[in-house]
């Protein structure tokens, strides 16, 4: 009884107001009329003990009093009544919000979330969570939890019929407990009996959700003190249980839905990109086929292809190497870095590559059409190859004319090397090439030579130049750029044709000629050069490579077809040279005396008549002239022979 309830009863009853009837006043229906008032207003049960206490207070008669506690009884039963109902509109108000929201379900984690908050707010626990089946691992796990604590707790996972749950899960069926910790019916388990003691929970109602006859989880009302759940309470939990399972089934229609639609939305996709893919096909088969019928030139194709593709394609003969031969073995083309790269190939030559740049990412249809645009290049070459034969047969008659020396007029010799855009006013290098690989079959032999003429005519064409099979391999007459040395030139020309027919090639070159038009014997006498060069390439195990006589040393004066010393002297000693007539020093003849006394600094001081530290000091200054190795043997012995042919060419005061 409340402290106001008590001072209510002690107060004399006041007066009667006019019109007013007051609690337990003597009038028919007086008692059920004050219960009456109490019902209206939603007094609490305390509030129903007043009307009592009050009529015992002012003595009044037994018969009163009796009526008045038949009246209270059936007043509080009625009020139980409608609390009952009540709250069973308040249940049915929230199983009607949820079934709202499962209706405009957009977010699953949303609903179950509110699912679990109602469960908790209607039943009065403290905690409400929800767990899932886990069909890969076997077991159920917490997906959500409303008022928990604990984080060991909020991450448990239960073995099928381990704790309260697990049963659950496994048998279908509810399960409540008064005291967790003191109900035996299910399986303990030291990592879930840890995470309720964190949490601190007691007493545990738990009801399946399930889909058809299938268990998908558990939902969950937990108390952290003893109490017992009644029967409506266990059956509200099952209704949010079922519209839990309902939300969870639809959210997983929802998400095939949605994967299926994608699945149809990139299907979709597929096809439109496929469509266009053919259409470009078809588009560049129909170019390619014009192209070929109207005789068209590489760089049409390749501009068709760029066109279609979308990025940059050129013809070339420089691609890397390892990718074009990879290219050109697996008949694909091959990415290198961001380009793609497809071999021109006929049979076992290998012509150029069509290199695509800006299209990193390239589909099979796309690669396909970049090969398909390799094989038309190669169609197209091979066309321009029987066409050029005749060409090149002319290059080589001319050069055969320039080699035997048959013609001599240069106004005639210039007319026929213009026709085939040759400038025999410019300067030149005569190169001698051979294929370095021996071949036991005689045809096979044949069919090399051939390819290597056909690679050579075709890099005399490039280069404006002409060539010739001649002695069992080819000679080249090709001019020379500004920069250029006669070795450079031997080099990049062994490297190209080795590269186009696939096994070494030797190449000697001459020194550089001029006036060819008035002076074709120097075709000859450079031919006998590079060959000279050619040979010593092979006795020095340097099958393959490309060189000119100024790359042998003072072995290159007998290589050399006119024996220029003074370009060997420079080459070797000129550097000296020139630093002592800036300086006025006297290097070159320290070298002289050094060389003379045995390699003595002691006995070149005093043959020079200097002290020892100078020797030192001129000796330290050539060594940055002319590298650290100027005194290996071979470096050792072309300076002493340049010595000497210096002090023979140079005048008598100077030597």
């Amino acid at each position: 009884m409340s402290r106001n309830h008590v001072q209510s009863a002690r107060r004399p009853a006041p007066a009667p107001a006019a019109g007013a009837l007051e609690l337990g006043a003597e009038a028919p229906g007086g008692a059920e009329q004050a219960y009456l008032e109490l019902l209206a207003r939603g007094a609490s049960a305390e509030a129903y003990e007043q009307p009592v206490l009050l009529a015992r207070a002012e003595n009044r008669p037994p018969e009163r009093i009796a009526a008045l506690e038949r009246a209270k009884l059936l007043a509080l039963r009625v009020r139980t009544e409608l609390e009952g109902r009540r709250r069973r509109e308040a249940e049915l108000s929230a199983l009607f919000e949820t079934a709202h929201d499962l209706a405009g379900l957009r977010d699953v984690d949303a609903v179950l979330q509110a699912i679990v908050q109602r469960a908790r707010s209607l039943l009065g626990t403290d905690v409400a969570y929800l767990s899932l089946n886990d069909p890969a691992r076997g077991d159920t796990y917490m997906r959500v939890t409303e008022g928990s604590v604990a984080a060991r707790f909020q991450q448990l996972r239960l073995g099928m019929g381990e704790g309260l749950g697990g049963l659950v899960a496994q048998t279908a069926r509810p399960y409540v407990t008064d005291d967790y910790f003191k109900d035996d019916r299910f399986r303990h388990t030291l990592t879930i009996d840890a995470g309720v003691r964190d949490e601190g929970l007691v007493a545990i109602l738990g009801v399946p959700l399930m889909l058809g006859p299938h268990v998908i989880g558990v939902l969950f009302a937990a108390d952290r003190r003893a109490r017992v759940f009644e029967r409506e309470q266990i059956a509200l939990l099952g209704s949010f249980a079922a519209l839990a399972a309902a939300a969870i089934d639809t959210a997983n229609l929802l998400t095939e839905t949605r994967s299926a639609m994608a699945g149809l939305e990139r299907a979709n996709e597929i096809i439109k990109e496929h469509s266009a893919v053919i259409e470009r096909a078809s588009d560049i088969h129909d170019r390619l086929a014009e192209l070929v019928l109207r005789g068209g030139q590489v760089h049409d194709v390749a501009a068709a292809v760029s066109q279609v593709l979308g990025g940059t394609v050129e013809f070339t003969d420089t691609a890397d190497p390892r990718s074009l031969e990879t290219s050109r073995t697996e008949g694909h083309a091959v990415r290198h870095g961001g380009d793609w790269i497809a071999a021109v190939a006929a049979g076992g030559e290998l012509l150029g590559a069509l290199v695509l740049r800006g299209r990193p990412g390239l589909d099979p249809v796309d690669q396909r059409t970049l090969e398909r645009a390799a094989m038309v290049t190669s169609l197209l070459l091979l066309a321009r190859r029987s066409a050029a034969e005749a060409e090149q047969r002319v290059r080589g008659e001319l050069l055969d004319d320039l080699l035997d020396a048959r013609d001599r007029e240069p106004r005639q010799l210039r007319e026929r090397a213009a026709r085939l855009q040759a400038d025999l006013d410019a300067t030149h290098v005569v190169l001698a090439a051979r294929l370095e690989s021996p071949v036991a079959d005689a045809e096979e032999a044949a069919a090399a030579r051939r390819r290597l003429w056909s690679a050579a005519s075709h890099l005399a064409t490039t280069r404006h130049g002409l060539a010739a099979a001649r002695d069992g391999g080819t000679v080249l007459l090709l001019p020379l750029d500004p920069g250029d040395t006669a070795a450079d030139v031997a080099r990049r020309t062994a490297r190209h044709l080795g590269t186009a027919v696939h096994q070494p090639v030797t190449v000697g070159a001459s020194a550089p000629v001029a006036g060819l038009a008035t002076r074709p014997e120097a075709v000859a006498a450079g031919y006998a050069e590079g060959r000279r060069c050619l040979d010593a390439l092979n006795v020095l195990g340097r099958g393959g490579d490309g060189a000119a006589a100024e790359d042998f040393g003072f072995l290159g004066l007998l290589l050399a077809g006119e024996r220029d010393v003074a370009a060997f002297v420079t080459r070797t000693i000129g550097p000296v040279a020139a630093y002592d007539r800036r300086r006025g020093t006297e290097l070159l003849r320290t070298l002289d005396a050094y060389f003379a006394c045995g390699a003595s600094p002691a006995r070149t001081k005093d043959e020079l008549h200097v002290h020892v530290n100078t020797v030192a000091q001129r000796l330290e200054r050539v060594a940055r002239l002319l590298g650290d190795d100027w005194q290996s043997p071979a470096r050792a012995l072309e300076i002493q022979l340049a010595l000497r042919l210096h002090r023979l060419g140079a005048p008598p005061e100077r030597r």
